[in-house]
């Protein structure tokens, strides 16, 4: 094998290996949303992210323990863009302190962007019984989004 063609071998076994680890490769998934051998994406409002289907879209969800505050924004498979949903609300099943409790996560509509309820990427609800709470588990049993159905969306928070 001469040096050219050793060297379009080389890349040819480069270029195959980038296509198989990049945003489309096969990856394990976790309960939590994370795959691992994927490459990652960052929170735009410093939450965690959770990936839904196989890099199929996101929900990234922030916790304010100090108002029980909890909220979701649905991203794109690359966390860079939000997705109008137009749904009523998500429902959730937050367990928190050892205690389950349902809370719907009602849309946010936003005058800068000209989302509104209905139509929104952001959704969010609040309880008392989350103030006092540093670590909850949420799940998101049914989730329409675009033209998928994901369930059994969990993560924990922080």
């Amino acid at each position: 094998m001469n040096g050219s063609s050793k060297s379009f071998s080389m890349a040819a076994i480069l270029a195959a290996f980038l296509l198989v680890v990049g945003c489309g490769g096969d990856s394990s998934s976790h309960a939590d949303g994370h795959s691992e051998g994927s490459h990652g994406h960052t929170a735009k409002y410093g939450g965690k992210l959770v990936e839904l289907g196989r890099h199929e879209a996101n929900l990234e969800f922030v916790f304010v323990p100090a108002e029980g505050r909890l909220t979701a924004y649905a991203l794109d498979a690359h966390a860079e863009n939000f997705v109008r949903l137009p749904v009523d609300g998500i429902p959730v099943q937050i367990t928190a302190n050892g205690t389950e409790q349902n809370l719907v996560l009602r849309p946010v509509g936003n005058p800068a962007t000209g989302e509104k309820p209905g139509d929104t990427s952001q959704f969010q609800g609040a309880a008392d019984g989350l103030k006092s709470a540093t670590r909850i588990e949420v799940l998101v049993k049914d989730l329409p989004f675009k033209s998928k159905q994901f369930r059994d969306i969990r993560t924990t928070l922080p």
